[in-house]
């Protein structure tokens, strides 16, 4: 099984967020991105658990 990881767009698109949000705000909002090379991916799974945890 294929799992794809998201790019910093595939977050922005499914959270209706600009991409300059996402960027400006990954780490204070705690959205689970890593690190990878130089670019940020995050599993769609994790996406998930984190917007189960937002208030």
């Amino acid at each position: 099984m294929q799992r794809r990881l998201m790019t910093v767009d595939d977050v922005a698109d499914y959270l209706s967020k600009p991409r300059s949000w996402v960027y400006g705000n990954w780490k204070a909002e705690q959205i689970p991105f890593r690190k990878v090379g130089q670019s940020l991916r995050c599993r769609p799974a994790d996406l998930e658990k984190w917007l189960d945890s937002q208030n």
